[in-house]
């Protein structure tokens, strides 16, 4: 039996504004050229920011002081997962080495980068938890240098509970500036910072250009659109709880889409049904962002097994893949493609957005089908060294050579050469014959 579309979604994301391209370049080279000051005139222009670039420690000093305790706590928490989760994958990047025969020794290192930037969003929300997403996994994986950027929210600049996150989570410096300008401030070591070596955190269709133009030279995470959720359920999911799993990621905004895919066509109907009074439910401007979300983009497709529900997901490859289904052990096994995994009734993205450990910096648009999202070994390069000594020489060289001189790398072979003759004279063995 085919897949059954029962709600198909109408439209598609709308495409980024034409000219967001050519606008991020032209800033880009300006900010390239003029520097600071030119990121002080972005910053007044389009953010009405008329205040001091680098947050000082008085600052950070009175923000803490303003947070309640409370919620300092909660941050605290937070913080301590998803800390705890970077901590456990550094552990597993590992230098190592290996004897490949005798005297050949070969092995890698993996060094934390030098400088990273991380964008933290502002605007409509404020993203507490995606500062301690970035700032913290960079501080786990041992970068000395971290500078995070935020734009200004009215005349107060940073909101205090965001600071706070920025400093609990470890930032070397914080600077109160955002959009293009912010990344290029990052990327071209601007108001006191060294120029990044890594540009992280999600942004507007501006941010997510300009990181997207500067790489190559920088490392970006991952070049970022909206964000997509998919819940994969059968008859034991309840309706209710879908609908609100489904309506709290479509309040990310209009472009975001969100996806139920099930093998119980009951379900399915119910939690249509129910969607639209818990839009109705959310505040403004939620309610809009979701409401349109969801009238767009949103897809209910009817699965005639379980098998077939993997297959749409992996086609899919969604950002948040949530399974509310039985056999979770089997799920996690089969299940290929998606930015993080939701196992189960009691866990929801949210869990995952906010606090529980995992990275919510995840790939977008079908990029799962290819990467994974934010981690520790983002910050870090693997890099390989090897060493050669008598026993491994006369095979190694003779092999390099003839393997050049068939690809007809003459400068090559005659490298591998060198080291030959020079092993025959000093053990005074006959010379060479040939290549």
């Amino acid at each position: 039996m085919p897949l059954e579309f029962i709600k198909s979604a109408p439209g598609q994301p709308p495409e980024a504004i034409a000219d967001v391209a050519d606008t991020v370049q032209i800033m880009l080279a300006r900010l390239s050229a003029g520097g600071a000051q030119v990121a002080l005139e972005y910053a007044r222009s389009l953010d009405g920011w008329s205040g001091e670039i680098a947050v000082s420690a008085e600052q950070i000093a009175q923000a803490i002081a303003e947070v309640p305790q409370d919620l300092k706590d909660d941050i605290d928490w937070a913080h301590e997962n998803i800390s705890r989760f970077a901590a456990a994958q550094r552990a597993t990047a590992q230098d190592m080495e290996v004897e490949l025969r005798p005297g050949l020794i070969a092995g890698q290192r993996q060094i934390p980068l030098s400088a990273a930037g991380c964008y933290v969003p502002g605007g409509r929300y404020t993203h507490i938890a995606s500062a301690l997403m970035s700032i913290a996994t960079a501080r786990e994986a041992g970068v000395p240098d971290i500078t995070a950027c935020s734009p200004p929210n009215g005349a107060a600049g940073i909101p205090a509970p965001m600071l706070y996150a920025m400093h609990v989570a470890g930032a070397s410096r914080i600077l109160c500036i955002g959009g293009v300008q912010g990344v290029a401030a990052m990327a071209f070591g601007l108001f006191g910072a060294p120029p990044a070596d890594i540009l992280v955190g999600p942004g507007n269709a501006y941010v997510a250009e300009a990181k997207r133009q500067l790489f190559g030279p920088i490392g970006i995470d991952m070049f970022a659109g909206p964000t997509d959720s998919l819940v994969l359920a059968d008859e034991t999911a309840h309706p209710a709880t879908v609908a609100i799993d489904l309506v709290g990621q479509a309040e990310h905004g209009a472009t975001s889409p969100v996806w139920l895919a099930t093998t119980h066509r009951p379900l399915a109907d119910a939690v249509i049904a129910a969607i639209p009074s818990v839009i109705d439910s959310l505040p403004e401007p939620n309610r809009s962002a979701a409401q349109a979300a969801w009238r767009d983009l949103g897809e209910v497709v009817l699965c005639p097994d379980r098998e077939s529900m993997a297959q749409y997901a992996d086609q899919k490859a969604p950002e948040h893949l949530h399974v509310q289904a039985a056999d979770l052990p089997w799920w996690r096994a089969r299940l290929r493609a998606y930015g993080s995994l939701f196992l189960g009734e009691e866990t929801t993205v949210a869990f995952g957005d906010k606090a529980a450990g995992p990275n919510h910096v995840l790939p977008t648009s079908g990029a799962a089908r290819y990467t994974g999202g934010l981690s520790v070994h983002k910050f870090l390069k693997t890099v390989t060294w090897q060493q050669v000594d008598t026993r491994a020489l006369p095979d190694l060289a003779r092999i390099s050579a003839r393997i050049s001189r068939e690809e007809r790398m003459e400068g090559h072979a005659r490298s591998a050469d060198i080291r030959l003759d020079k092993l025959a004279a000093s053990a005074k063995m006959p010379a060479r014959v040939g290549g």
